[in-house]
């Protein structure tokens, strides 16, 4: 099971792939009062130094924290918590935060003075929706000094050529359509065509969900929200580094011979 923190909660749309953010979707659901367009510390702001009763770490050394998953960690009405939560990533070398963004182009603003060639124990991944958006924002990205990349695209709204942007930098790209009643259709030759950029240039590939409306060989699926995770890897189209699967070919001849 997956941890997650989020320090703050609520975001502004920044670009067409925020059009129908689940954040939104969830806080219209629930009716609890929140509203996901006000950026708000959360009372679990704290949540990597919490400790529980016999003062170990409620979250649990070694795992990934999934960070900022209602909001956007750059997003500017957090910046002045900002430099807090980096202190506490920093404290928790023993834990990786995996840290999505729109806002790849304000990487920079409170980012520790000790942060160099970037810290170990932090992915950023960053999300690219559309031609646009890809050619804006993974320029900036190629450029700045983080440890581990990763490209998400999502939503994927349009076929996308990012392959003058993947480098020996980038750790993964992972693709997905959009959840949601009012999701925009994501077309199956798509995700294919963003594989083989990845696979020409050796870079890992996940196909990570088919978002609700999937169109394949001229059809479309509507594809209920349980299985939209469980569909895309059935597609079995996820790719591993050349190294990586030689080494797997090499164990499994060795099993073989044992």
């Amino acid at each position: 099971m997956p941890n997650y923190w989020n320090p703050w909660h609520g975001c502004i749309k920044h670009s067409p792939g925020c059009k129908h953010c689940y954040v939104y979707r969830q806080d219209e659901m629930y009716g609890d009062g929140k509203r996901a367009n006000v950026v708000k510390k959360n009372a679990d702001f704290d949540l990597p130094i919490k400790r529980k009763r016999d003062k170990s770490y409620k979250l649990r050394s070694g795992q990934i924290i999934y960070t900022c998953m209602t909001s956007d960690f750059f997003v500017e009405q957090a910046d002045e918590w900002r430099s807090e939560a980096w202190a506490m990533i920093r404290l928790r070398k023993d834990l990786r935060f995996f840290i999505f963004t729109k806002r790849i182009d304000r990487f920079r603003v409170n980012l520790p003075d000790d942060w160099g060639a970037g810290y170990e124990n932090v992915i950023i991944g960053c999300t690219v929706e559309n031609q646009a958006m890809a050619d804006y924002r993974l320029p900036i990205f190629n450029e700045l000094p983080i440890k581990h990349k990763v490209i998400i695209i999502a939503p994927m709204l349009e076929k996308m050529d990012i392959s003058a942007y993947l480098n020996d930098e980038i750790h993964e790209v992972a693709t997905s359509g959009e959840s949601g009643i009012e999701a925009r259709i994501l077309d199956y030759d798509w995700i294919l065509d963003i594989r083989r950029q990845c696979v020409e240039k050796d870079i890992p590939f996940c196909f990570h969900q088919t978002g609700a409306k999937l169109v394949k060989d001229g059809k479309l699926y509507r594809i209920h929200r349980y299985h939209q995770i469980s569909q895309a890897r059935k597609a079995n189209i996820d790719y591993k580094l050349r190294r990586d699967l030689e080494m797997d070919t090499e164990v499994q001849k060795k099993l073989r011979f044992d």
